[in-house]
């Protein structure tokens, strides 16, 4: 008997739904629902409930406050891939007079432009946005609590910032450019600015009695970018799944993984916790999984979407109160108990479908000095270099159209690698950013820099 990609074994159905079950308990939040993605596919929703006769489906909206600003750092992407700006432009180069305008777009992305993580009280998410009808409202008298690009301080108004400099772009509200070149190519018809039914309601639950109160509903104005959407499961788990591969359609499969790619500076607590931040993502590091996402919380209403991009798993987690279960949590042990208990079965092993044979006579041992590496040829034209010793790490490489490469990963990330090759065509040795990489270890055939001792190798006499 078999099981099809798609469906779940009901050991793996159990233990999710005791998953939000506890949470939805010892959280005591009035409602919770969730979602997991396998294969590009929703494979499994549940949802619990106070109310008995009335759990939330994956299609009942709850508020998701600051997933809010990944859907944001989309559009800033949109517009830097068609070449209307660039990451590393200063904010008053597009967005002039903000007196915030020093910081790049990629650290107001990053969240290290040095502003402030709230806008001046009264309290942005409780109070609503018609108080802070202006920019300068947001930022206030003093917006900078850090210098610029020197440390990771999340900052609201800087997304706000983000929003402000999509609609100058685009000469069109923030709502409507996101509905337009996000929400409906994606299919994201559950995503929105203000609540639409069913919704669930907002709560506040007493830290030290089963009893609860309800929470005001906000229109976050100029603060909107920040985290002011309205979604689903069904659409989150959508969404998680552009996060994942990309859609050509929005942005391309580089694009979102350079969101998911770190781009802060965290403090030695977040080092120590494994988490970082890259451009309108959260990332971290969690029972020896790469997990991507965002977290978001305003009164009322709890969110989290996390993504194992290796183990082709994501998980979306909504509740209905100001305080309770740590959906980051829950949602990063929905995605651990699927990836544990059912692996991703690899693809079949494919021969290339064609191979140049000058590049395959690079294949094979390579040595930088005594440190052994082997060159493998892989899809698309790629090589990667691969260390034979644990304390060094592996490369990737996309080809030029010059027959030489670039790296794509960790030390040589951005590197060129070309091969050189003698006057009769016979290759000498690979250069790697000034590396010389020989067939042997400190080949004196080859232009190794100090040289090679005339005497060769020894033992002791």
């Amino acid at each position: 008997m078999t099981t099809s990609q798609e469906e779940l074994l009901p050991a793996t159905r159990r233990a999710l739904l005791h998953r939000i079950a506890v949470a939805q308990a010892e959280g005591r939040a009035p409602s919770l629902v969730a979602a997991v993605v396998r294969g590009g596919e929703t494979v499994w929703n549940g949802a619990r409930t106070s109310v008995e006769g009335h759990a939330p489906d994956a299609n009942v909206q709850y508020r998701i406050g600051s997933i809010t600003k990944t859907f944001t750092a989309v559009l800033v992407l949109r517009l830097r891939d068609e070449g209307v700006l660039d990451l590393g432009d200063p904010l008053d180069k597009h967005l002039p007079g903000t007196g915030a305008g020093e910081a790049t777009i990629a650290e107001l992305l990053a969240h290290t432009g040095g502003l402030a993580a709230e806008s001046p009280s009264p309290w942005w998410e409780r109070t609503p946005g018609s108080l802070r009808p202006e920019l300068a409202d947001v930022l206030g008298e003093q917006p900078h609590r850090h210098p610029v690009g020197r440390r990771f301080h999340y900052s609201n108004p800087g997304f706000t910032l983000l929003g402000a400099l999509v609609e100058q772009l685009r000469g069109a509200p923030w709502e409507d450019v996101l509905r337009h070149e996000v929400l409906e190519p994606l299919g994201l018809r559950r995503t929105t600015w203000h609540p639409e039914a069913p919704h669930a309601g907002g709560w506040a639950v007493h830290p030290w009695a089963d009893v609860m109160l309800p929470e005001q509903v906000e229109d976050l104005g100029r603060m909107g970018p920040a985290g002011q959407l309205w979604s689903t499961a069904a659409d989150l788990a959508r969404f998680a799944v552009f996060l994942a591969k990309g859609d050509d359609r929005v942005l391309g499969a580089e694009s979102v993984l350079e969101m998911r790619t770190p781009a802060a500076p965290g403090e030695a607590a977040d080092v120590s916790a494994g988490s970082a931040y890259g451009l309108g993502m959260q990332l971290q590091h969690r029972d020896g999984r790469f997990l991507v996402g965002h977290s978001g919380s305003v009164p009322g209403f709890l969110a989290n979407l996390t993504i194992s991009v290796e183990d082709d798993v994501a998980a979306v987690v909504l509740a209905n109160c100001t305080s309770g279960p740590v959906v980051s949590e829950v949602a990063a042990d929905l995605v651990r108990i699927v990836a544990a208990a059912e692996p991703r079965i690899p693809e079949p092993w494919m021969p290339l479908p064609q191979v140049d044979r000058s590049v395959l006579e690079l294949a094979g041992p390579w040595y930088w000095g005594t440190h052994s590496f082997v060159l493998r040829l892989v899809a698309d034209g790629g090589v990667s270099l691969e260390p034979l010793s644990a304390t060094l790490r592996s490369a990737r490489f996309r080809p030029n159209d010059d027959g030489s490469w670039v790296g794509l990963n960790g030390y040589f990330a951005g590197e060129l690698l070309r091969a050189v090759r003698r006057p009769d065509g016979t290759v000498s040795h690979l250069d790697l950013g000034s590396f010389v990489f020989t067939r042997q270890p400190y080949d004196e055939g080859a232009p190794v820099p100090g040289g090679v001792d005339p005497e060769g190798w020894r033992g002791i006499s």
